[in-house]
């Protein structure tokens, strides 16, 4: 078989979710645990952890897939509207009618409109947009088209440490050289340039590197990168003619006082020709994050900027291959760039549960924050944004001992141990990347916030015994 498969590693959904399922199975049998369910905090699927669809979203969505409720008064005039134009942009006015392989055209004009109101007026051509099966698809996508060369020639892909799975995994499969630049913990998670040009220079000696990837708000560590930082990432990207690839999903996921969310194409282009007109940039946009969490779906964005004419001709024909990202996805993408504007019916509703998606998350990210601060042995950085916290932990010298000679990680011991001990389902640090001699737990903080309490106390409770136990 391919080698480079066996090389593949998605913690997101590793051993310790596929012993969390198998918990699920015991539990239903009627085996007795310390707990009644199990909480999985181990992935961002908001619908999953209890957030309630947005309804426009979903009325607009019945219409599509079920046409002849377009004659049913229960359902606002505007999401009728909605519906009727989606579909007849369809292959016989069906969403189950292959799309072409870009995506359908009015989508992706809407898109291209979305980003330039969300950019303050700056251009956005739907020709340099292609809808995806998720932003994982588009992202893959990308370093496939850019992966090439052999030994010291081979592509190098620079991913930040802690960094969100897909993107290693992504590397492995397609035999790319990983290149690791480590986010500052102490400065929370931020960006140095200078790690940049270490990374890069140490690259150097055995690949060649030529794709720069930002997480911004950042996965799995919170941060929300300040427009002074992605100025300097851009200059650094222009001067080492690096392709960059920022994963924006996140954008509307911003909590903290003083942060903004500034996306890498407004900064680009307000940065003048002499980078706009140069560096090469491709960002992702999906419908699973930010206040929608429509995860199921997988519909998604990119855009390409700067991209040669030819290049793109071969990015459209790979595409193409897969015949088309699924039509539903593409129509709930719709809705998100185009949703209901002041004085549409939908319009009050559609606020209304937009702004207590993320009044709650905004609660939580603090929650979160000062309840882990407060257990000795556990320090967690502000979550400025996204959707998870990534704290520190302390584990005792008997513990990492212990999960050695196992074999394991020793965050992956401790999160292993968290599972059967509390039903809490949690990713180990070292899944995403960490300085060596640290680790980690990554957890969302979707549960409904009195569900999350409970879980950060117990968590608390098992941390204090954990340390106890092993001292």
């Amino acid at each position: 078989m391919n080698a480079n498969v066996k090389k593949v590693d998605y913690a997101v959904r590793g051993p310790i979710v596929q012993r969390a399922v198998q918990i699920e199975k015991e539990l239903k049998e009627g085996v007795k645990k310390p707990f009644e369910e199990v909480i999985k905090a181990n992935i961002g699927d908001a619908h999953a952890m209890g957030q309630r669809p947005i309804t426009f979203f979903r009325q607009v969505m019945a219409l599509c897939t079920y046409p002849e409720l377009l004659d049913d008064n229960k359902f606002p005039e505007d999401t009728k509207n909605r519906a009727r134009r989606i579909l007849q942009s369809c292959g016989g006015n069906s969403i189950g009618a292959y799309t072409t392989s870009q995506g359908i055209d009015c989508v992706r004009h809407d898109v291209a409109n979305y980003i330039q109101r969300r950019d303050g007026g700056i251009p956005s051509d739907p020709d340099n947009i292609y809808l995806t099966t998720g932003a994982s698809d588009g992202i893959v996508t990308i370093l496939k088209l850019l992966t090439a060369g052999e030994g010291r020639t081979r592509t190098g892909v620079m991913i930040s440490i802690p960094q969100y799975p897909l993107y290693s995994a992504s590397i492995a499969e397609l035999g790319a050289v990983q290149v690791s630049y480590y986010l500052n913990e102490e400065k929370c998670w931020s960006l140095d340039i200078s790690e940049l040009q270490r990374a890069l220079q140490a690259a150097r000696e055995h690949c060649n590197p030529r794709v720069l990837c930002i997480i911004n708000p950042g996965n799995p560590t919170g941060q929300v990168q300040s427009r002074q930082c992605i100025e300097d990432v851009i200059r650094f990207a222009a001067k080492e003619n690096l392709f960059l690839m920022a994963d924006e999903v996140y954008q509307d996921n911003v909590y903290a006082e003083g942060c903004k969310f500034h996306s890498f194409k407004k900064v680009l282009f307000e940065m003048g020709p002499e980078y706009s007109s140069k560096v090469e940039l491709a960002s992702f946009h999906s419908t699973s994050k930010c206040y929608m969490g429509e995860c199921g779906f997988r519909g998604g964005y990119m855009e390409v900027i700067n991209m040669d004419a030819d290049v793109k001709a071969q990015l459209t024909k790979l595409v193409s291959v897969r015949l088309c990202p699924p039509a539903p996805g593409q129509a709930l993408m719709d809705l998100v760039v185009n949703s209901p504007q002041p004085g549409e019916p939908s319009y009050q509703t559609f606020m209304k549960e937009r702004t207590a998606v993320l009044s709650a998350l905004a609660e939580k990210a603090k929650l979160t924050e000062e309840i882990l601060n407060t257990v000795p042995g556990i320090s967690c950085n502000p979550v400025q944004g996204a959707m998870y916290s990534f704290p520190r932990i302390t584990l005792p010298e008997r513990a990492i001992n212990e999960a050695k000679a196992k074999g394991q990680a020793p965050d992956m011991f401790y999160c292993m141990k968290l599972l059967e001990e509390t039903g809490i389902c949690l990713v180990p640090g070292s899944g995403f990347g960490q300085r060596e001699g640290t680790y980690h737990f990554r957890m969302t903080i979707l549960p409904p916030t009195d569900k999350l309490k409970i879980m950060l106390n117990k968590l608390k409770e098992f941390h204090q015994k954990f340390t106890q136990q092993y001292s």
